[in-house]
């Protein structure tokens, strides 16, 4: 079973992540950050994965330590889930439309973090 649970605690959030990379797409998201959850919801619906994320965080200073956080917690997750990661291909990527916008996602399971995102956003 590809299936984990990982809790992270910070002075600015507390995380939990519940990931079974072969479920059905449901997902319970509760973030605090509603474009988020919904992004989320995407990856859990597409891709078929059944994802609970609950987290506390200081969104009244700002979403940031949100976001970065459940990133860390969920890229965590997915490692533990993967295991040994046999049968897997390392990256793969896709250009996808999702209503007027056009997205391009890389994954890589090499291990090493990163993220590049370029979006023009106003809350």
């Amino acid at each position: 079973m590809r299936q984990a649970e990982v809790t992270r605690n910070t002075l600015e959030t507390k995380i939990t992540v519940r990931i079974d990379l072969d479920g059905s797409g449901k997902g319970k998201l509760d973030t605090g950050v509603p474009f988020f959850d919904h992004m989320l919801d995407q990856i859990v619906r597409h891709g078929l994965i059944d994802l609970d994320i609950h987290c506390e965080g200081d969104t009244h200073i700002d979403d940031h330590h949100t976001v970065e956080d459940v990133g860390i917690t969920l890229g965590q997750a997915f490692a533990k889930a993967l295991g040994d990661k046999k049968g897997l291909r390392r990256y793969g990527h896709a250009y996808v439309p999702l209503d007027e916008a056009l997205s391009r996602v890389v994954v890589d399971f090499s291990g090493r973090p990163g993220l590049h995102y370029f979006v023009e956003y106003t809350r």
